[in-house]
């Protein structure tokens, strides 16, 4: 959330004006071919991130007045220790901040004041989320098939997706699926660096990668920095947060914005980081790496750990009177180095360079989505990744399937040739009820496996590849196939083995009422997904739900009996088991003739059963009662669309009334503007740095 508010402090760099003005007028290579008023400026002023906390404990600050900016033609990393805010930077720039913290300051977007809309900027997140049942070549070109224009031509999409799987260096493992549960795939570096080029296929002009390096050994990790730093240098602005980098890695870099505890240590041009702590007083040792000495300066964490080693008596602490550095607080080496920032020539620099970016004329802002492909070659190219996602992928419908077969060879047999006997009313009315209820209920299974697909589906939307009326459309049609294997093969057993009432087109609606009902189940699962966090609360929530459904279908209190405020009116007629149940009834019963209780007594017409023993309405035909079913299955989908979009569209009103409401509330506590930015005991120093020199491991 962000409230606009005056400019403030700044951080620095003080070389790149020259560069990137150069940088504005150059092109001709295939990246290049924007013009200059589609580069991206990106300046924050005064950005302060809090965690309010509304009882007696402090607000934590989490960014704390930070001012910077990032240039086109340029690679800037955002580095320092864990918990510093990197993270949080990077979701406070790319306005992905989650919703219980509150941002102030400004983040203008080519001079401007922007939201940053879907599609507007490309994320690589910490986490790797792909589908592990496609291959590397197949995942980039489904995505490239998403977001080039249409009117590419499949070898040009070839040869830009084989263009990016050389450039990454994923020739070797090109043809290897990605990997999940119950398939070995690619490692984990390998992972991360196809993430990074589902994101590169585009040449996006915004790029944010939150610690692309992590998992890398140093030799990828070079090899990743370098990719980016040519997709920079083709006029792209790109951000990366990035944690302790190799020496290598480090001089790849052309800016860094050093934080610790949310306060800006140092902003500038990453070769002048050491000149910086050098005028500052501490000097980089030489065969040092700069990151680590960097990092060993305003890391609080290597004085508790100097202090756990001293406790144990592991070490002993030795002083160094000619040496500064080793007996100062590392709290205190970090203020210092603060406040020479604020006062130094690079803060000075920067914020003449983010008064410079606000002159330069003919930026503009040019609103477009990440997918440039047109809506149907998106939803066949969907439908065919989903299509091939769910038949290699065992828990998604292949597992369900075997469990319906065997479960309908039960059913089968426990009911088998039910006859029309006295005693079969009630036993075809139970295995009615259990084949359109509980097996239907059992499509709760594959709840796991369409979680994993809505990652992809979050990610992908939040980076603008398609939208959301496309990716339910392409769900249903993907899934259809395997809901009607599923439906024909419990159906074909059950009619046949328990011998319900003969005629094709009793077993062509017996198929057709029992596709339906999964069809709904499924969709309710997908609601149910997009509202709840986790998998865990999904098959809490929709186990409930659907016992609800199952309790007020029919069968186990009658329609007629059942309580008319609320769960007759309106439960029952919201519920599709309610439908779907009397509709097989009906099919099942009506025409047919049981014996009655007393021998040679006159025959029970199932008409009659229908209305006197199991409260169904003969007032209009099952297939309204199909219909019924498919009215409610529409629904389900399009609310599934319509929560989303009201999730997008409402999302950042109510978090602007929260942001406002909570800085009046935070406004009123003296120490809220006093506190300082990580009040927890794992900030609070100690110990000395002396502690640090010499020791080759941390532990």
């Amino acid at each position: 959330m962000e409230i606009e508010q005056e400019s403030g402090g700044g951080g620095g760099n003080g070389g790149c004006a020259d560069h990137n003005e150069m940088g504005l007028s150059k092109g001709g290579d295939r990246d290049h071919h924007d013009h200059e008023g589609a580069m991206m400026y990106l300046v924050w002023e005064d950005l302060t991130v809090v965690l309010p906390n509304f009882g007696n404990g402090p607000t934590k600050r989490l960014l704390n007045g930070l001012t910077g900016y990032a240039e086109p033609g340029r690679i800037m990393a955002i580095m320092g220790p864990s918990g510093s805010g990197k993270s949080t930077l990077l979701d406070a720039l790319a306005g992905r901040l989650s919703g219980n913290v509150v941002m102030t300051g400004n983040v203008l977007l080519n001079g401007k004041k922007r939201r940053l809309e879907y599609g507007g900027l490309a994320y690589v997140t910490q986490e790797d989320v792909l589908l592990g049942t496609l291959t590397v070549r197949e995942t980039l070109t489904y995505s490239a098939h998403l977001r080039l224009p249409s009117s590419m031509s499949k070898d040009e999409v070839t040869d830009i997706v084989e263009g990016t799987i050389s450039e990454m260096g994923l020739q070797d493992c090109g043809d290897r699926l990605i990997g999940n549960w119950h398939m070995r795939g690619i490692s984990g570096g390998e992972k991360k660096r196809v993430s990074i080029a589902l994101e590169i296929l585009t040449r996006p002009q915004l790029l944010f990668l939150d610690e692309p390096t992590s998992g890398l050994d140093s030799a990828s990790a070079f090899f990743v920095v370098e990719i980016l730093k040519n997709v920079a240098h083709a006029g792209r602005t790109v951000i990366s947060a990035i944690h302790q980098p190799s020496s290598e890695v480090f001089a790849r870099y052309d800016d860094l914005f050093l934080l610790s505890g949310g306060e800006t240590v140092y902003f500038g041009e990453a070769k002048l980081a050491a000149k910086f702590f050098a005028e500052a007083g501490f000097p980089c040792p030489s065969r040092r790496n700069p990151s680590d000495h960097f990092l060993r300066c305003i890391n609080s964490d290597f004085d508790d750990i100097r202090a756990v080693l001293i406790e144990s008596k592991r070490i002993c602490e030795t002083q160094n009177s000619f040496d500064p550095l080793r007996n100062l607080l590392t709290a205190e080496i970090k203020a210092m180095l603060i406040k020479k920032y604020r006062c130094s020539e690079y803060a000075a620099r920067a914020r003449a360079r983010i008064q410079g970016i606000s002159t330069i004329e003919g930026l503009v802002f040019e609103r477009k989505s990440g997918g440039q492909a047109k809506w149907w070659k998106q939803l066949s190219t969907l439908t065919r990744r989903s299509f091939v996602n769910m038949s290699r992928d065992l828990g998604y419908y292949w597992l369900r399937i075997a469990i319906y077969t065997a479960l309908s060879i039960c059913v089968g047999t426990i009911f088998f040739d039910i006859g029309t006997s006295y005693s079969s009313i009630f036993a075809r009315g139970a295995c009615g009820g259990f084949v359109s209820g509980f097996m239907a209920f059992m499509s709760i299974g594959g709840f796991p496996s369409f979680i994993e697909e809505m990652k992809v589906f979050h990610r992908e939307r939040l980076n603008g590849h398609y939208g959301i009326g496309v990716y339910m459309l392409s769900n249903f049609l993907s899934s259809f196939p395997f809901l009607t294997v599923m439906s024909l093969a419990t159906a074909s057993i059950t009619y046949y083995m328990v011998k319900f009432r003969s005629g094709i087109s009793h077993f062509a609606y017996d198929c057709l009422d029992l596709i339906c009902s999964i069809a709904v189940i499924e969709s309710c699962m997908m609601l149910i997904a997009s509202l709840v966090p986790n998998f865990l609360m999904g098959v809490i929530v929709g186990a409930g739900y659907l016992g609800i459904m199952m309790m007020t279908a029919g069968f186990f209190r009658l329609l007629p009996d059942l309580p008319k405020i609320f769960w007759c009116y309106p439960v029952s007629y919201l519920n599709h088991a309610t439908w779907a149940l009397q509709g097989s009834y009906k099919n099942d019963l009506i025409g047919l003739e049981f014996d009655s209780l007393e021998i040679g007594g006159p025959k029970l017409k199932g008409e009659v059963i229908l209305t006197t023993r199991l409260g169904v309405n003969l007032e209009y035909s099952k297939w309204w009662d199909l219909v019924a079913v498919v009215v409610i299955l529409i629904c389900y989908r399009l609310l599934f669309v319509a929560i989303l979009k009201l999730r997008e569209r409402a999302s950042p009103l109510f978090r602007t009334l929260y942001a406002k409401r909570t800085l009046h509330h935070l406004k009123k506590r003296p120490s809220f503007r006093k506190l300082p930015s990580f009040p927890s005991a794992r900030h609070q120093v100690q110990h000395s740095l002396s502690s640090q020199e010499g020791l080759n491991s941390p532990i």
